[in-house]
């Protein structure tokens, strides 16, 4: 997400860094640049203009001209005004007692309103909650059935009925909720393709009918300014409480997120970032703005890895490193643990630095299924120790897992080289981390661990010379 906004940001910040002082002029010049491409990435314009206004005070008043960094500097400012034009942080959803606490989503169709229902209800259940979703958009051809499926696949409750009165089905799921115990409802509306007066109509009388506790306005973020107005409206008729902006993993341009809280002065709870049903992650501004400035999000980072990564199995791990008996069988259950995480190029942008370098890279997850096959083709004792596998070994493990024998050699050579700076890395699991992120992670390494043993495929606009059997060829 906001990879043109990023890129943009790290452009006005190189401009300045190579000055060894700059002037007002210099900072007119770069925040030229970054109102620019603020716009571009369809944020609103009176967010843009207060916000350039904002940092070029903040800049000449953190005395950036007498500076010996004055880019470092700016970058800081930019961050704290991004932070603030999308914070403060609240996340949290306020239940109530006794239940249910009554959770209504609005918005137009094509928003990802059902599936963020069914997400929202996974987050509520990690909670110690007993949901019950809602299946009341009963204008839009199977969404009860959608909802239902979702409401399999999460093992979560569905309230629905052959109905079309959206007020009585909303009204008869809360009598079901307090009979059955379910201590949230959440509620899916009916959308449209644009505000009109039937919807809003519509997801009025719900709300008046059933007064619920928190309302949230579901955000397509693909679609940039016709979020922010949207979610104006919506806010002018259901007073929202939040809204959840979905699909921030697609090339979504970042307006809607820069823009949505300024216009409605409502928070970003949510962000949908995959279509997968536990891609729905807590909205921090803060960590936010380290992303499209290019920071990284350590935090969210070690989250992942906390909710992945047993404290006793990484105990466990340490010791073999320290014993030297690491095997590819651990080797293949940290790649597993890497691969629930999330997409690994999506996992890797989260490290400080690595964004830029990353932009122009191919990066498979689907390397990694094939680097199971590899290790599964092995036999017990090769896993243990790889140093055995030679040139018959290797031929064999390749036919078992249908690939070829030097991507067996490539996958060995990989995990000698991930088992090598493991060890380095061995003074602690606290340690190890401080390393990874302080410097001690090779690109190289990572890259080949990340892609099974292949090497990334890079993307150059050059022409590269190639000879093939005593011929140029031009590619």
């Amino acid at each position: 997400m906001f990879e043109s906004l990023t890129e943009k940001f790290n452009a006005v910040f190189r401009s300045l860094a190579g000055r060894g002082r700059i002037t007002e002029a210099n900072v007119s010049d770069a925040m030229r640049d970054v109102r620019k491409a603020l716009l571009e990435a369809d944020v609103s314009y009176s967010v843009v203009k207060k916000f350039c206004k904002d940092v070029t005070q903040a800049a000449i008043g953190a005395e950036v001209i007498k500076s010996l960094h004055p880019s470092q500097i700016l970058v800081k400012i930019v961050n704290d005004e991004l932070t603030k034009l999308m914070g403060p942080v609240d996340t949290r959803i306020y239940f109530v007692s006794p239940g249910p606490t009554i959770i209504m989503l609005a918005g137009l169709q094509g928003g990802g309103k059902t599936t963020t229902a069914a997400k929202l209800g996974k987050y509520i259940v990690a909670k110690g909650k007993n949901p019950l979703l809602v299946a009341d958009d009963l204008q839009r051809p199977a969404a009860i059935e959608q909802l239902v499926v979702l409401g399999q696949q999460t093992n979560i409750d569905v309230y629905s009925e052959d109905s079309k009165n959206p007020v009585k089905v909303a009204k008869n799921a809360i009598k079901h909720a307090r009979q059955n115990n379910n201590d949230v409802v959440i509620l899916d509306t009916a959308g449209r393709l644009h505000v009109d007066e039937e919807m809003m109509a519509e997801v009025a009388n719900i709300a008046k009918a059933v007064n619920p506790h928190q309302i949230y306005l579901v955000c397509d973020a693909m679609t940039g300014q016709d979020a922010v107005i949207s979610a104006k409206e919506f806010n002018e008729r259901l007073e929202l409480d939040g809204v959840i902006l979905t699909k921030l993993d697609g090339d979504a341009r970042g307006g809607a997120a820069l823009s949505v809280k300024a216009v409605t002065g409502k928070p970003i709870k949510f962000i949908g970032v995959g279509e997968k049903l536990d891609k729905l992650e807590e909205f921090h501004p803060d960590r936010m703005a380290g992303r499209i400035l290019g920071m990284g999000d350590v935090v969210t980072l070690v989250e992942k890895a906390q909710e992945h990564f047993e404290v006793e199995e990484a105990e466990k791990l340490q010791k073999k490193i320290a014993k030297g008996s690491f095997g590819f069988d651990d080797f293949l259950k940290q790649m597993q643990a890497v691969k629930k995480m999330g997409g690994i190029k999506d996992m890797l942008k989260m490290m400080p630095g690595m964004g830029g370098q990353l932009k122009d890279m191919d990066i498979d997850d689907g390397e990694i299924a094939r680097m199971e096959a590899i290790v599964y083709s092995m036999t017990p004792r090769e896993r243990r120790d790889p140093d055995i596998i030679d040139s018959p070994r290797r031929r064999r493990v390749a036919a078992g897992a249908g690939v070829q024998p030097n991507d067996v050699s490539g996958l060995v050579k990989t995990f000698k080289r991930s088992r090598d700076m493991m060890k380095a890395m061995s003074g602690g699991a606290l340690g190890g981390l401080k390393n990874l992120f302080s410097g001690g992670l090779n690109m190289e390494t990572l890259s080949a661990a990340m892609s099974g043993g292949r090497k990334i495929k890079q993307r150059s606009k050059r022409k590269r010379v190639i000879k093939r059997r005593g011929k140029i060829k031009r590619r």
